[in-house]
């Protein structure tokens, strides 16, 4: 309150101490001096009184005095201090600042005081001779009272907005911070290699694993990760287009591509994924690449395998003596009343040999092969008609659609087997009846043959899997439909030794589609 009269009660002492340099005389009027006194005692009401106990209302009671104060001073200060009406604007702002809507009507009222009570007091007409007084300065008062009051209030209401927008800003801030700690939590407790980097390839981020490995360290720190990448096989450089870093920056999205690195004597195996981000709140966006060192599951692997390559081939000896002392006993005279036990022993002997023959060629992911120029739609034809029992003893019906010729250079009883091992899956995977379609063709890739069923079929992620190794469905696990999962393995190695490839086409309870494709002559 007293900083908010202080205004008033300056003015004042600056206008005594003038009246006591250019008008003496004027001190001595009773009614100025009682008007002065009046000041005074407004100033010390302004600090003796305990304002903040009465209502918030309470002070217009001071600004009102002002004004009939001032106009008692400028009516005894005579003519010469009507220049004094100035003054009521300290007051008027003083109400009209304020957010109460009826504090520019008090303001006004208080202009009108001003002029009411000090001729009230003097007994003389409140116009005073002037029309100006009685008018205009109301009127003027009421101009500054409104406009103080708009002013007034879209100042507070925009020092309003901006604290809201203040805390806003300091929660988002917080929430900003819980989140980069929460972030940073998270990238030094896994044992993932992240690395962020820009559109050109530069990092922006390498994680505590990714800098803690001396190898993805090199990668992460060098231009665009040149440090030396090998391929698959352990001894190709990876060319610098087809670089990780390189391969995000162009907006590439590629998951558990295997690099190898490190020296040739402790080399890392690391599974590469890449995902890119747009860009947003005027930052420019980027990619996430993640390095999962998988050295310990590649010789898992590997081991597994050598494994059993290395039982197939224990098996494999017995089992061709088996085969050999057996033809040997077939040949021979005198056996006749256990010649069909005999026959079925050879034949289990055999597709003995031939699992064990399968392990290997998985085991080993390469097949030998013995290529001659022969004819695919010869080959798929007697393989249609030597599956015919088969598929109409299974209620199935067996269609061949093939264009005569189609010469290649192949290895046939290999080619023999993949379309053997396809029509024995579409027979055993349409346990229902349906149909099946064998057809092969000649393509601008080559020659694609293809083994169509009407059977169970194959979800997505069935089909992921469906060329692993000893994989089986669900479904035919559930309703014990024979098999070792080493056909689609078996026969992907085929192709691919041919120069080929193999593909699935399957929608639950709708069907599978196998096709594969060779090189035609």
């Amino acid at each position: 309150m007293a900083a908010s009269q202080s205004p008033v009660t300056l003015a004042m002492v600056l206008v005594v101490v003038a009246t006591a340099v250019f008008s003496p005389e004027t001190l001595s009027s009773n009614l100025f001096t009682a008007a002065l006194l009046f000041h005074l005692v407004i100033a010390t009401l302004c600090l003796a009184i305990p304002w903040a106990r009465l209502p918030a209302e309470a002070f217009a009671v001071i600004p009102l005095m002002d004004c009939i104060a001032i106009g008692l001073t400028r009516q005894a200060g005579g003519p010469t201090f009507s220049v004094m009406s100035v003054m009521l604007v300290f007051p008027v702002i003083w109400l009209s600042a304020q957010v109460r809507s009826l504090m520019p009507a008090l303001a006004i009222a208080g202009t009108i005081l001003s002029i009411v009570v000090p001729a009230a007091v003097q007994g003389s007409p409140p116009a005073g001779g002037s029309m100006i007084r009685t008018l205009i300065l109301p009127l003027v008062m009421s101009v500054i009272a409104v406009t103080a009051h708009v002013v007034a209030t879209t100042i507070r209401r925009q020092r309003l907005s901006l604290v809201e927008n203040e805390h806003d800003l300091a929660r988002t801030l917080g929430e900003s911070v819980r989140r980069q700690n929460l972030l940073d939590a998270v990238l030094k407790a896994v044992g993932v290699g992240v690395w962020v980097v820009d559109p050109k390839g530069n990092t922006v981020l390498a994680n505590k694993a990714m800098r803690g490995d001396p190898v993805l360290a090199g990668v992460s720190g060098s231009a665009r990760g040149q440090q030396l990448l090998l391929s698959a096989d352990r001894s190709t450089p990876v060319p610098a287009g087809l670089l990780p870093a390189a391969r995000a920056a162009a907006g590439e999205t590629f998951t558990d591509e295997l690099y190898w690195a490190g020296p040739a004597d402790n080399q890392r195996a690391y599974s590469v994924s890449s995902h890119g981000f747009p860009p947003a709140g005027g930052q420019e966006g980027g990619a996430v690449i993640t390095f999962v060192d998988v050295t310990s599951l590649i010789a898992a692997l590997a081991a597994k395998d050598n494994f059993v390559a290395t039982v197939s081939h224990e098996l494999r000896t017995p089992l061709t003596s088996i085969l050999g002392y057996l033809e040997l006993v077939l040949e021979e005279p005198g056996h006749e009343d256990i010649q069909y036990e005999l026959l079925v022993v050879r034949r289990n002997a055999e597709h003995l040999l031939n699992l064990v023959n399968d392990l290997i060629a998985v085991a080993s992911e390469r097949v030998d092969l013995s290529q001659e120029e022969a004819d695919l739609a010869r080959l798929l034809t007697l393989e249609v008609d030597g599956a015919l029992p088969k598929a109409a003893s299974n209620g199935l019906q067996l269609v061949l659609d093939v264009e005569q010729p189609l010469p290649a250079r192949m290895d046939t009883r290999r080619i023999s087997q993949v379309i053997r091992n396809l029509l024995s899956n579409a027979i055993k995977y349409s346990p229902n009846g349906g149909l099946i379609t064998a057809s092969a063709a000649k393509t601008k890739a080559g020659l694609a043959c293809s083994i169509t069923d009407t059977g169970l079929g194959m979800t997505a992620e069935e089909q992921e899997q469906a060329f692993t190794k000893f994989f089986r469905s669900a479904r035919s696990r559930e309703t014990a439909i024979p098999g070792a999962g080493l056909g689609l393995p078996v026969s992907k190695t085929i192709v691919e030794g041919h120069g080929g490839s193999i593909s699935l086409e399957s929608k639950p309870g709708v069907g599978t589609k196998a096709t594969f494709t060779l090189p035609g002559s």
